[in-house]
């Protein structure tokens, strides 16, 4: 087992003291956005096994069997398949979707196949890989997954009084569920830029209006304002209408498949997620929307947010089940002078403290663990876990 020394990306919409309070610090008063924990190659956590500090990515090269175990390699190749973040957001990431593996290799084979460079800003996939995540909150988090009904967004969209969305309201209301969302949804990220930059003046001031009343929506009509000001005239901020406002509490998580729209708007949470950089963005960014292959890429059908619980087994391990096997993520809630829980080293993990003191114990001795503290355990490493702290367990669900 290796503690991690990890890199924190100091993204734009990241805010400036979650991060430096969960790792105890000092803020710099930069915004610290994420910490990634794994072998990514944008930013490799780095481990010291008495030579020096290494990145987890060159361990791994170095020995994908002995680090992933055989299943794990014969799966999903010789790179550790998860990649582990802490998320900070103090204002709204892009609102964006994720391709499924098959139109993950396509798209990525098209790209290569027409020359269009790895670094290119209007490239879409950067790999062959899906992309599918699961947000759990550490503080109450805000964030809009999948679409709303159309009736209840065309609702949404008519209480704002905004003429030029008059037609959009029309269409939700007229046309079967995924025409009416794939036509509305393309004529806002294809509208005239100016005459969009009004729409949405318009309707941000009409929804900080309808976010300072009470009302079942008031909430997301106060998230829609807000976005506005981070976002002004971006036809993302009338896509984001179009779909689902949730709030998880602490503990709480949000699976996020191939295909359902999602933004993140404000919280703390720890991410866990599929090795891959394949994100085609639908708004609230200044870089680049490809409409024709989000449309490709886009499930245009309603569904209310699956909230995840963690499910308790009898060795007290909380489980958010998902259906993908490139990572498992669970929590242990321990307490003091509780019995320790060995963890079955089947698979790679990471250990993740989110909270209070806890220590890794098995044939190296003890490795003790502070609030944002982790470590990486390879597979078949026998490790139990003791202390008075929460701590998350990624791995391999394979």
């Amino acid at each position: 087992m290796d503690r991690l020394v990890n890199t924190v990306r100091p993204y734009a919409w990241g805010s400036t003291t979650a991060i430096p309070e969960l790792l105890g610090v000092r803020p710099t008063g930069e915004p610290q956005a994420e910490m990634w924990m794994g072998a990514h190659p944008g930013a490799p956590s780095r481990v010291d096994r008495g030579t020096g500090p290494v990145a987890l990515s060159e361990v791994i090269a170095a020995d994908p069997e002995g680090e992933l175990g055989a299943d794990a390699v014969s799966l999903f190749g010789p790179q550790l398949p998860f990649l582990l973040k802490v998320l900070a957001a103090a204002s709204p990431l892009s609102l964006q979707v994720h391709p499924d593996l098959e139109q993950a290799k396509e798209g990525y084979a098209d790209e290569e196949e027409r020359g269009v460079p790895a670094d290119a800003p209007h490239r879409n996939y950067k790999d062959a890989n899906h992309k599918p995540e699961l947000i759990c909150a550490l503080t109450p988090f805000n964030g809009l997954c999948g679409f709303r009904d159309p009736n209840e967004a065309a609702e949404l969209l008519a209480v704002l009084e905004v003429d030029s969305l008059k037609p959009y309201v029309d269409i939700l209301h007229a046309h079967p569920e995924s025409h009416a969302l794939r036509e509305v949804l393309t004529a806002v990220l294809t509208a005239d830029p100016e005459a969009m930059t009004e729409t949405v003046r318009q309707a941000a001031a009409a929804a900080e209006r309808l976010g300072a009343l009470d009302g079942p929506h008031a909430p997301a009509y106060a998230a829609y304002a807000s976005i506005a000001q981070h976002y002004p005239g971006d036809p993302g901020v009338i896509a984001a209408i179009l779909l689902n406002f949730v709030t998880l509490q602490p503990g709480e998580a949000l699976y996020l498949g191939a295909g359902v729209p999602h933004a993140y708007l404000d919280g703390l949470g720890v991410e866990i997620m599929a090795n891959s950089d394949n994100v085609l963005r639908c708004g609230l960014t200044p870089k680049h929307v490809d409409v024709p292959e989000l449309l490709r890429i886009v499930r245009f059908e309603s569904a209310a947010p699956a909230v995840l619980r963690p499910e308790a087994d009898p060795s007290g391990e909380e489980l958010y089940t998902t259906p993908i096997g490139e990572f498992r993520l669970s929590r242990h809630v321990l307490a003091d002078g509780a019995a320790a829980r060995p963890l079955p080293g089947i698979g790679p993990q990471i250990l993740l403290c989110a909270s209070g003191e806890v220590a890794l114990r098995g044939a190296q001795g003890e490795l003790p663990l502070k609030r944002g503290e982790s470590a990486f355990v390879p597979a078949g490493e026998e490790v139990v876990l003791g202390g008075d702290g929460t701590v998350f367990r990624a791995t391999v669900t394979a």
